[in-house]
Parts: C-alpha cells; structure tokens; sequence
C-alpha cells in the first residue's frame, strides 16, 4: 500500500516538474535582446502546434519576433535542455556504475577528448559541414568517441572492464590531452579566445540541425540506460551480490559505458565542456528522493533540462549583448552547492 501511495506520489511530482519544464520554455523564449512578451511567444510557439495552430492568430505579431523565437531561441532552448538531460542521465548511470555519489560522466576523458578535437578544427581552420554541422564539431565528437575507446581499451583486462582501473585511464588521458591542448594554444596563440571559449561551454551556435542531431542520441540512450534501472539497483549491492542475482555485471558495465560515452560525446561535441551537471544533478535527486534508479533517471533527466535551461538563459541575458559562456554559470552554481555536500557529508562521518 505505502509503494502504491510512493508511486503516486512520484507521477504528481513528475508532472509538476514537467510543467515547470515547459513554463521555463516558453518564459526563456522571451527573453533577449528583443522585447518579446510572454502572449506574443506563446502565440507564436501555438501557431505550430496542430489543430490550436487554427485559432491563433500572428497579424499583430512582427515577423522577426517569429524568426527569433523559431531559428535562435527556441532550438538553443531546445538544445540546452537535451544537454541537460544527457549529461544528466549519464551521471546517474556512471554514480550507480561506480557506486560512488560523486562520480561524474565526464570521468572517462571523453570531455577531453572532444575539446582536443575542436582545438584541432579551430586551429587547422576546418570549416567543411557534415548534415549542417560545423567542422568544430564534428572534430569534436570524433574525438570524444575516440577517447572513450582508447580508455576502454587500456582498461579492459580480458572481458572484464574493473572500475578503479578505468577511473584511473580516464582520469591520466584527460591530464594528457589537456596537455596536448595548452601546447597546440601555445603555438596558435591567434586562437586562444575561440578554443577557451569552445572549452568553457556554450550553446550559442545552436541550430536545429544540432538539436535534430543530438536528440535520436540523447532520447534512444536515455531510455535505454532507463530500462536497466532494475539492474542497476541491483548493482549497488556489489559485484558479488549482482551475479548471484541474475546480472550480467560486466555485459551490463560494457552497456553502460557504450551509452553514456555516446551521449556524453553528442552532447560536449555541441555544447563544450559543461561541468557539474552530471555530477550535482543526480546526486542531489539521490538526496531528495532516494537511491532507487526507477526514479533517479527520469527526475534527474528533467531536473537537468531546467537546470540547463536556466544556465543558458542566464548565460544569455546577464550581460546583454556579452555572452557569458554556459559552463562557468554551472560551475558558479555547481561549485559552492558541491562544496556545501562535501561539508555535510563530512560532519555525518564526524
């Protein structure tokens, strides 16, 4: 009865969150360099919509608000949140895997690999486009997926892929290609304010191109990491306890980093280095609402869209018409909220 009462309790929050979702894209729309109100976006975000497109009327309405709503804020809005929830998910998925709260999806060196790869593009000038995407990055997602298979590779000891050893590949690959990224700057200082601001996050060249690109990625792997929920539960109890369970630990591990080093590379590969969202998101989820992944994965992959969201409108509208890059507002709002977690985590063990 009181897992019936839970369950409920769940799907009122989820809806509440989702409509607070939704609020904070249609609220984001309207803010900008262009006075736009909050009637006008909602006017013009319901004209696309099928059947209430019939009643909504843009007469009154100038036609470059609808092109800034449609082509510049609305898939850099759309764009945000799937990061959001990539990075997000990812998390989750990596601080069960490594049952440790304070993991991060960036742990792997993938984040490293991709910024590698646009220092690479920015520097040899690689403008050439694949599906409406930049040479930045395409480089980008290359060599993220690249990263991910040289760390997967060095620590895999025959079919098995132990924890520890792949924390420590990720970790000394993102040392080293962070070096390989300070010489290159050093030799093309002309480029350092492009590939800083690259590194730093940012989703100001989003395009629908990007979204359309990134959503079969983010969507399909998410749901997939969604439908493990069950065994990663599972997987908290150990290694040991797993298998007599019934779970394919490390077919189960190999999922795991297959899906979340994708979604991670389509994500950086768009938007940059985006730092905390993986990590402060789903541990805080884990806080509020408890370790069961059943709930941890959906919660956390809304609660990182509006975190994102938020981060981006921010990023945009501070300092109109400066930019500021996304990732330093997360790390803003990242940093003191982890730092706080490490306080009160350490006091319990006091």
């Amino acid at each position: 009865m009181a897992y019936i009462q839970k369950k409920k309790y769940y799907k009122i929050l989820f809806t509440i969150c989702l409509a607070i979702l939704l609020f904070l894209i249609i609220a984001s729309s309207t803010l900008g360099v262009a006075d736009i109100s909050l009637k006008q976006a909602i006017s013009i975000l319901g004209s696309r919509l099928p059947i209430i497109e019939n009643f909504i009327s843009l007469e009154n309405i100038r036609s470059n608000h609808v092109t800034i709503i449609f082509n510049i804020r609305l898939p850099r809005i759309i764009l945000s949140s799937l990061v959001g929830i990539g990075l997000s998910v990812s998390g989750a998925a990596f601080q069960g895997m490594f049952k440790n709260p304070m993991a991060d999806p960036y742990v792997l060196g993938i984040s490293s690999g991709a910024a590698l790869g646009a220092t690479i593009a920015i520097v040899l000038g690689i403008q050439s486009s694949l599906l409406g995407l930049s040479g930045v990055t395409i480089m980008a997602f290359v060599g993220a997926i690249t990263a991910g298979f040289i760390v997967y590779n060095i620590a895999r000891v025959g079919n098995k892929v132990p924890v520890v050893t792949l924390l420590l590949a990720g970790v000394t690959l993102s040392f080293l290609l962070s070096s390989i990224i300070s010489i290159i700057m050093i030799f093309n200082r002309q480029q350092v304010d492009k590939i800083v601001f690259w590194i730093m996050g940012s989703i100001s060249a989003a395009s629908w191109n990007h979204v359309i690109t990134v959503f079969p990625f983010v969507t399909i792997g998410s749901f997939i990491i969604a439908f493990f929920a069950r065994d990663l539960n599972i997987f908290l109890m150990g290694d040991e306890s797993a298998r007599s369970l019934g779970v394919e630990v490390e077919k189960l591990k190999k999922t795991l980093l297959f899906l979340t080093s994708i979604i991670v590379a389509a994500t950086v590969s768009v938007s940059g280095v985006i730092g905390f969202v993986g990590l402060i998101i789903p541990h805080t989820i884990r806080l509020l609402l408890g370790p069961d992944h059943r709930v941890l994965i959906p919660f956390s992959a809304l609660g990182g869209a509006i975190f994102m969201i938020i981060s981006d409108t921010l990023a945009r509208t501070l300092i109109p018409p400066t930019e500021i890059p996304v990732g330093a507002i997360t790390s803003l709002f990242g940093a003191p909220y982890f730092i706080y977690l490490l306080i009160k985590s350490k006091k319990q063990v006091i």
